[in-house]
């Protein structure tokens, strides 16, 4: 498959570097170069320096080809306005942007574009944790904890 994901920081690169070890044809964009040293080393994809909304930068990371396009930056407004350029411009079947504001990531979900929010996942971890299941919630902070060391450990 061939993914663009827009913005490298340590969530961006870290996927990157699942999805290209996994053999799929993946392009990193960022503004900032710097963020292209939370790829791991031995990264097999193509990095590319420029705004995931330029709508040039986007056809250089080959947008118009690709199966999946994600928007991981910092920022709610960047990344829902990559996603639809990324599905109304350019026809991408599978946007995913990550949005921290769950009421503003429901109501693009409803316009088509895949939406998760961290607070949205945050807030059902820690449910599972303080209720009905404690063992859900102790099982995925020792997976989360192990995904830090194996972070720490590839920098």
């Amino acid at each position: 498959m061939k993914i663009v994901i827009v913005g490298c920081g340590r969530t961006g690169a870290f996927l990157a570097g699942l999805l290209a070890a996994a053999d799929h044809d993946v392009t990193v964009v960022d503004l900032d170069r710097s963020a292209f040293t939370h790829l791991a080393k031995d990264f097999k994809g193509t990095t590319l320096l420029g705004s995931g909304m330029d709508l040039d930068v986007l056809r250089q990371a080959g947008v118009d080809k690709a199966d999946a396009f994600i928007t991981l930056t910092q920022g709610d407004n960047r990344n829902l306005m990559s996603a639809q350029i990324g599905k109304q411009i350019f026809g991408v079947k599978q946007v995913i942007a990550k949005v921290n504001d769950p009421i503003r990531a429901n109501t693009y979900r409803k316009h088509g574009i895949t939406t998760f929010s961290r607070t949205t996942i945050l807030g059902t971890l820690l449910d599972a944790m303080l209720k009905n299941d404690p063992e859900v919630g102790e099982i995925l902070v020792k997976r989360a904890r192990a995904h830090e060391a194996r972070m720490a450990d590839a920098l």
